[in-house]
């Protein structure tokens, strides 16, 4: 298990909880007593370092190396069912972005989203979860497929942003997203959204129009990552917690400005911590937002998806 920087205190007591379990394994003594102080202590310190956590630690743990990605989170919620579907039948396949048809219990979904790697190989492979154009393109077509045939969309966004490279930009980056916001808007079928991690900038927002948009408890959600911020304003990457704080990119800030409609919890310490626990509780919100979405007409349903996010930003005075 990794640890994060302010996890320091927790990290100690697990490492004397592990200790004292060896120390009681390899001899005689009776060590349940104190292993099970440990264990007090240990989930008084959990809920006094997560009770109140910073947006920039919730940043953190969006992050963390040990939290499941996207395909975690379909082979879980599908039972293996998965079928990968892959190519924009343009230029070619995008590793960065899957897309594939699935079952959770016996209704079909057709599921989106951008993959992150594990490890430095696949983390190249995978263009560190930042999708080209032909990913953008890849996913509408899954989408416009799954509109032909009356199949919901699930998409699972986790990105730290649309891939910025020239070869992307000359492919046409910016007009393979903007064409998936205007399409989104119009797909006749349910479209249930989740930020399962990192959910920056139009790399997000490119599969993110759908009529129920949901976070994780840990995640977070903006115009632009804290440390990019930090550096247009103040030169500087030292600033990123300021920066975090003032972007309000959390889930709370987000439920809080109408922004997204419903935050899915999170074990205590992340969706790491208890893996079986985090999916579960997303197959859950897929489900009942899909049985409440399908009740609803299709024509109205584009409707107010459409009316949803028209009405973002609106100011009244």
């Amino acid at each position: 298990m990794e640890y994060l920087d302010f996890e320091e205190p927790l990290k100690e007591l697990e490492d004397q909880l592990q200790e004292c379990k060896l120390i009681g394994d390899k001899s005689e003594i009776d060590v349940s007593e104190t292993c099970k102080k440990l264990i007090e202590k240990i989930k008084k310190t959990k809920k006094q370092i997560y009770k109140n956590i910073s947006p920039w630690q919730r940043v953190q743990l969006s992050r963390h190396p040990s939290r499941p990605y996207t395909l975690d989170y379909i082979k879980a919620l599908t039972n293996d069912t998965f079928l990968e579907l892959h190519g924009d039948r343009n230029i070619k396949d995008d590793k960065a972005m899957i897309g594939g048809l699935g079952k959770i219990n016996d209704q079909t979904f057709m599921f989106i989203g951008q993959q992150k790697g594990y490890n430095t190989k696949t983390r190249q492979y995978r263009n560190f979860g930042m999708s080209n154009p032909e990913g953008y393109r890849k996913a509408l077509r899954l989408m416009k497929s799954a509109e032909k045939f009356n199949i919901p969309i699930v998409s699972l966004i986790d990105t730290p942003g649309a891939y910025p490279g020239l070869e992307a930009e000359e492919r046409g980056q910016g007009e393979a997203i903007a064409n998936n916001l205007f399409e989104m808007f119009k797909l006749k079928t349910q479209i249930i959204c989740i930020i399962i991690g990192e959910g920056a900038s139009g790399g997000a927002l490119g599969i993110g129009i759908g009529d129920h948009v949901m976070m994780l408890e840990n995640t977070w959600y903006s115009v632009i990552s804290p440390e990019s911020c930090s550096s247009i304003l103040w030169r500087s990457w030292d600033f990123k917690e300021q920066a975090a704080e003032a972007l309000k990119l959390t889930p709370n800030d987000m439920k809080k400005n109408k922004l997204i409609d419903k935050i899915i919890s999170e074990p205590l310490g992340g969706a790491h911590r208890d893996r079986e626990k985090t999916f579960y509780n997303v197959k859950n919100a897929i489900l009942n937002s899909y049985n409440f979405l399908k009740k609803k007409k299709l024509n109205k349903l584009v409707e107010e998806r459409t009316n949803k996010f028209i009405s973002m930003g609106e100011y009244n005075s």
